[in-house]
């Protein structure tokens, strides 16, 4: 059992995948400061019901079973004077319990899982590479500076789930997934409902 911060988010970070974060709270700042100062990362925990942002009076926000340890990538200061980080996801982990501090930071109790061993592309996955190529011509994909390896169809499929328009849900059912023909059966649906073939 291993003890790391978590950052709740209405949306699901997934291993390979790159998000844009906007920082406020004084809590967030405090993490990334801590983050950068010591090249280390924090779970990304998604939020099933409740706010990402603190307010009085509200309840806390209930928390998924499952998430992923993710690390800065990059930062900037925004136009509005706030500060932008770019967060890629690394290990998936299983949240065993949580609680807030004083600061109002999170921290968990997770069990961090290995990452998969690379499996190689094969022809009848071709399909979704292919898919992820034509996302990575979109200027806020290029934006990211994504580094996929298309020889490893576990990055592929991941980095897939994190670009498409899916619901949060969904995604958060598709990071827990275990077994990779499952994922990429379910991949192979989702894009064939979306393209109207279903």
């Amino acid at each position: 059992m291993t003890e790391i911060p978590l950052f709740p988010l209405s949306a699901v970070l997934l291993p390979y995948g790159r998000m844009p974060l906007k920082i406020f709270e004084r809590r967030y700042l405090d993490l990334v400061r801590e983050c950068m100062r010591h090249n280390s990362g924090f779970g990304v925990a998604w939020i099933r019901r409740g706010e990402e942002v603190a307010r009085r009076g509200a309840a806390s926000p209930e928390l998924g079973d499952w998430g992923c340890y993710a690390h800065i990538v990059d930062w900037d200061q925004l136009d509005n004077g706030l500060l932008g980080i770019t967060i890629e996801g690394r290990q998936r982990f299983t949240l065993e319990s949580a609680q807030v501090e004083a600061s109002g930071l999170w921290r968990g109790q997770v069990d961090m899982q290995p990452s998969p061993a690379p499996v190689a592309m094969q022809a009848q996955w071709q399909s979704l590479a292919t898919v992820l190529q034509s996302l990575e011509t979109h200027p806020h994909v290029q934006r990211m500076n994504l580094n996929i390896d298309y020889q490893d169809i576990w990055q592929v499929a991941y980095t897939l789930v994190q670009l498409l328009p899916l619901d949060e849900a969904l995604k958060y059912e598709l990071l827990g997934m275990e077994q990779l023909e499952s994922l990429l059966a379910e991949l192979d649906r989702l894009l064939n409902q979306i393209s109207g073939e279903e």
